[in-house]
């Protein structure tokens, strides 16, 4: 017999709520998998210097990314579950593969496998296994992805999170063989390294896949939807491999001239993209505004307040002062539910959005519906509080 709508709907949100916190479950093992590994080999003093050492360039990362976010916050948990998943699962699938890259080396060079393994191995292997979380989302999650943007923030949450479990290794292993050191030795010298001069390198290789998924999102070109994903994995891994290839076989000259002629440009290319894509998600979203004001969805007077990350910041900020923190969060849903059903919008009229987008759109109506009157449950935190109706 076959199960009615209404029951793949209830089975879906049950996998939906189930999903992620099976999966973190499932990460949290592989961390203490690697969390044993680490201090088995090299010892848990180490380890934990290693992971305060870490700290500090991750959370600048996740702070550039979530500052990039802002249009529409992704989803706490997903992001919670990319950076788990690129800290826990893509290391250690990462740490058995590129195992498997070293002997290869040493069979086809007859000896010391490391060189392959670091130039050839790592980057194919590595950004595989980052992108593989992002390429999943995309799949199971269409709805998520709006543009280039949630591309590269998705990757690169990701990829932060690969980079904060491989720095705490790098960062211990150096600990035991020079202690703290100072600027030309020891964990200093490689946190103004890693830390410092390239704490976006893991992300901005990932980044590249981000945008071939965001560029899929965009499309309705079935060649482009799978070619753009492919040609941002090459370039991931190429730009990668021209990373290890510097610090590993590379003088220091050599590694001088890859980050100022081509890392320092790429990484400036990809700020102007996000840029640029952030001022396109702001277009779409201020097209999409009167009509919804029309609809009588928002209010006329909300308009000017929506069409900008500035507007709606000082609308915040104003509603805090006179009303409250509580009337402030309000606000914030309201200006997130409308952003949402406003990319939806824009999605079905441009004919890339995913299926069941007309069920998505009423759940995002009901929401931005829900999410207002709750602002204008809050005293003062709406200017036009009437006229709103569900259809």
């Amino acid at each position: 017999m076959t199960a009615s709508p209404a029951r793949k709907r209830a089975n879906q949100r049950r996998w939906t709520v189930l999903l992620p916190v099976v999966g973190l479950i499932a990460l949290g093992v592989c961390g203490l998998v690697l969390l044993g590994l680490g201090t088995t080999k090299i010892g848990l003093v180490p380890i934990l210097v290693g992971a305060v050492a870490a700290l500090l360039p991750v959370a600048a990362v996740l702070g550039a990314f979530l500052w990039v976010d802002r249009w529409e916050p992704e989803p706490a948990k997903i992001l919670l579950l990319a950076f788990a998943w690129g800290a826990c699962g893509a290391t250690i699938t990462s740490l058995v593969f590129n195992q498997t890259a070293h002997v290869l080396g040493e069979l086809i060079n007859g000896g010391d496998g490391s060189t392959f393994a670091a130039v050839i191995g790592a980057p194919i292997v590595e950004e595989a296994t980052k992108a593989a979380f992002v390429v999943v989302l995309f799949l199971r999650r269409r709805e998520e992805f709006d543009g280039v943007v949630d591309g590269i923030v998705y990757a690169g949450v990701t990829a932060a999170g690969f980079a904060y479990t491989e720095n705490i290794y790098y960062f211990a292993r150096v600990f035991v063989d020079s202690g703290f050191g100072d600027l030309s030795s020891g964990v200093i010298a490689l946190f103004v390294l890693r830390g410092v001069l390239s704490p976006f390198a893991h992300p901005l290789f990932t980044s590249m896949t981000g945008i071939g998924i965001g560029i899929a999102a965009m499309t309705t070109n079935k060649r482009v939807r799978v070619l753009a994903p492919a040609l941002g994995y090459l370039g991931a891994a190429g730009l990668h491999s021209l990373w290890n290839f510097s610090t590993t076989v590379g003088t220091g000259s050599t590694f001088i001239n890859l980050y100022f002629l081509i890392m320092v440009p790429v990484f400036a290319a990809m700020v102007w993209l996000v840029i640029w894509q952030r001022r396109r998600e702001q277009r779409i979203v201020a097209g999409q505004l009167p009509e919804m004001a029309a609809n009588r969805w928002i209010a006329s007077s909300e308009v000017a307040l929506l069409a900008s990350l500035q507007g709606r910041r000082r609308w915040r900020r104003t509603v805090r002062r006179k009303v409250g923190e509580q009337a402030a969060r309000a606000v914030a849903g309201y200006q997130v539910a409308a952003t949402e059903l406003a990319f939806l919008r824009h999605r079905i009229a441009s004919g890339t959005a995913e299926a069941g987008s007309d069920e998505r759109h009423a759940t995002l109506l009901e929401a931005l519906i829900t999410a207002r009157q709750a602002a204008i449950d809050a005293p003062g935190a709406l200017k036009a509080a009437g006229g709103v109706r569900r259809s």
